[in-house]
């Protein structure tokens, strides 16, 4: 089985590519179910920051070429396995450190089980991401001070526009990346929050939840009149802050777009007095705020390597399980017909003394497979097979 993954990130695409192959739930569970047939898995992660495709089986390397679309990076076997530890540990992240990664790898992996397209090889790969992702977080200081994107977006503001406690703030949105933005700025002292939702009973909800003002999304333009700053992260297929919202204003009026596709209109930064800042904007803040955590990265990235050697360990071994099983099954039918053709001979013992001769005889066949059982493994582990091939040649198991 090859392990491939193909994808774009923040690393080597900028905001307007990563844009056009973001995958809604719907469009990934399209891609992994073209790509998971005749025998292959995929799974499909897309977030703010990468689109990825992660692909196993015989063929894999065509599979994932099929859905790569316009892919700017390419991984195989151990570093594509590594790849996605280092991402579900939030080190490929914009944010280096962030913990929601974890979460969006975890959903990504759910989806692909609900539609049939991961199995036993990229559930292997997700699980143990996520065990990599909470080694990283409770084993070094990486994630001690956590750093998100909605604080590093509340930093921006605050270095742009000074202090907080001046501001009049509209939060759009009112998903979890809105509710963390909102959160950010009550902590810093924001002098005024607003928060605006898509149906007007969730946003009055997560107002009376921060003791903040709410406003239907219908209402925009009024609520834009007055306020200093916009943070907008919704999933809305199309732009939600347009030049028509905003109007001729009297004073400035930042304008942070969290999401991808993005909220607000380009055409937004024409308007006199109004700034568009995006999520590629928030690297160098990101950058700044890294320094602390420097020092525990080696730590973290050690972690990564060993889970995944360890995953290519458990996929190499795979490869003699196969003789392993074939040697097991040819071994027991062997002794099956052995107590059959003994069942005239034995047919005076006690049904307790029966039960004795087949654990007797089961335990004598176990103990002979064992060490060379053992020994497969191992050769399998170090990518070398001759000990299965030689259980198959040995042992006839290509001819039954």
């Amino acid at each position: 089985m090859t392990l491939v993954v193909v994808g774009t990130s923040h690393r080597d695409a900028p905001l307007a590519h990563r844009e056009r192959l973001r995958l809604d739930d719907e469009r990934a569970a399209d891609l992994v179910r073209r790509v998971a047939v005749d025998g292959h898995e995929a799974v499909a992660l897309s977030t703010c920051n990468r689109t990825e495709l992660y692909v196993a089986g015989r063929d894999a390397r065509r599979r994932a070429d099929l859905g790569a679309g316009a892919a700017t990076y390419r991984y195989e076997g151990e570093q594509a396995a590594k790849h996605l530890f280092r991402v579900a540990a939030g080190l490929d992240s914009l944010v280096a450190g962030e913990t929601q990664i974890l979460g969006q790898v975890r959903a990504a992996h759910a989806l692909a089980l609900e539609v049939g397209a991961s199995g036993r090889t990229l559930n292997r790969l997700f699980q143990q991401a996520v065990e990599a992702g909470r080694r990283v977080r409770t084993e070094t200081a990486v994630a001690r001070h956590p750093v998100s994107v909605p604080s590093v977006a509340v930093e921006l503001v605050r270095r742009e526009l000074g202090d907080l406690s001046r501001l009049r703030a509209l939060v759009v949105g009112t998903g979890s990346m809105a509710q963390l933005v909102a959160l950010n700025l009550l902590h810093r002292g924001v002098g005024s929050l607003t928060v605006a939702g898509r149906t007007g009973s969730r946003a009055a909800e997560l107002a009376l939840r921060l003791d903040a003002e709410w406003l239907r999304l219908d209402d925009l333009a009024h609520g834009l009149e007055d306020v200093d700053v916009v943070f907008s992260a919704t999933s809305a297929p199309e732009h939600v802050v347009t030049p028509r919202h905003v109007g001729s204003r009297a004073r400035p009026l930042l304008l942070v777009d969290l999401a991808v596709p993005r909220d607000v209109d380009p055409d937004v930064s024409l308007l006199p007095g109004c700034t568009i800042r995006d999520l590629d904007d928030l690297e160098d803040v990101a950058a700044s705020s890294l320094e602390r955590r420097l020092g525990e990265v080696p730590r973290a990235e050690a972690i990564v390597a060993e889970e995944a050697v360890r995953f290519v360990a458990w996929q190499r071994e795979l490869a003699a399980a196969p003789a392993i099983a074939s040697l097991r099954r040819r071994a027991e039918e062997i002794r099956a017909a052995e107590l059959a053709r003994a069942a005239g001979r034995l047919a005076d013992l006690s049904p307790a003394e029966r039960r004795s001769v087949e654990s007797l005889t089961a335990q004598i066949v176990a103990k002979l497979l064992h060490a060379p059982t053992v020994r497969a493994k191992e050769a399998a582990r170090r990518d070398e097979n001759m000990y299965a091939d030689a259980l198959l040649h040995l042992f006839a198991l290509n001819d039954v």
